[in-house]
């Protein structure tokens, strides 16, 4: 039950690594078939690159049979596998070099890589310590009972025992609650930032029209079910008209800008995460160490001196 309840690890270096391989791979004249296959073969069995090269002989491309193999996974590693088939994808319909497409999006997820990373270690002081504190009130109760007195008989045999079950247990459901949340607003949301900007700079290097290569890139996104830029890519387009000067380092140097943006973000999320967990635990965690195990460790001292006399 244990390894049920267990957040499964971060495919997202995967992603990463397998992107690179393909792409240096495809750069030393393998097809994008036997690329897949050798790729797999360093993978785990229910890794999506093994899941892509079993079903290589269907006639589904590779995006496709990413797409279809991640569906079930966290959104995270799910939107990286699928920023994986939107590259693919893009860079096959434009015409553009496979090989330099994924390397330039294998360099994009290594960052992204090293900002979950950075991001897991900022979290893991403050939810550590969250964790910590929850388990105060069960303390309390074991250090009572050490010390002699009923607290354990006063909590679960006494109305006043069941009270303080009640309002103690409803605090420490609401403590669980409220630290989930806050961490998951701490957690990043994307695992892809910048992709729009980078397809689109990867269709336009094939040499077509912006207006063929916007195209294809909506519909990379709309595919694969992945958010979009917003406003940059429209104001990278329009600088790159205004000036005069080709759209592709400018829309890679944006793609690049919003990731470093998401990094800070991220960051600031997480430092802000450590301070944000005070309040579950002043508000709800602290009480309920006093009506679980302070007020029953009270009401035994009493009852046993009330006895004595």
């Amino acid at each position: 039950r244990r390894n049920r309840m267990k957040t499964p690890p971060s495919q997202l270096p995967d992603v990463a690594s397998t992107t690179q391989r393909l792409a240096v791979l495809l750069h030393a004249g393998l097809t994008p078939t036997s690329a897949w296959r050798h790729v797999a073969r360093g993978k785990a069995k229910n890794s999506i690159a093994a899941a892509v090269a079993v079903e290589s002989s269907e006639s589904a491309g590779a995006p496709e049979r990413i797409y279809r193999a991640s569906a079930d996974l966290p959104l995270l590693d799910r939107q990286a596998w699928n920023s994986l088939a939107a590259a693919w994808f893009v860079a096959g319909q434009v015409g553009a070099p496979l090989a330099s497409a994924l390397r330039t999006h294998a360099r994009a997820l290594r960052m992204l890589v090293h900002i979950q990373r950075e991001v897991a270690t900022a979290l893991a002081a403050p939810v550590s310590t969250a964790r910590m504190v929850l388990a105060l009130p069960a303390i309390g109760l074991l250090f009572g009972a050490l010390l002699g007195f009923d607290t354990l008989g006063v909590l679960f045999t006494t109305p006043i025992g069941w009270g303080c079950i009640v309002v103690g247990g409803a605090l420490i459901l609401v403590a669980v609650r409220w630290n989930r949340r806050l961490v998951r607003s701490a957690t990043p949301t994307r695992a892809a930032p910048g992709l729009e900007c980078e397809l689109m700079a990867v269709a336009v290097s094939g040499g077509g029209s912006l207006v063929h290569a916007r195209d294809i890139v909506s519909l990379a996104l709309e595919r694969f079910e992945l958010p979009g830029d917003g406003d940059h890519l429209d104001e990278v387009l329009q600088l790159s008209h205004d000036a005069g000067v080709p759209a592709a380092e400018l829309l890679q140097a944006e793609a690049d800008e919003l990731r470093l943006h998401a990094d800070a973000d991220a960051r600031a999320a997480a430092a802000a995460l450590s301070v944000h967990l005070m309040l579950p635990l002043g508000l709800c965690v602290l009480p309920a160490f006093m009506v679980l195990g302070v007020l029953p460790l009270m009401v035994a001292v009493i009852s046993s001196t009330v006895e004595g006399f």
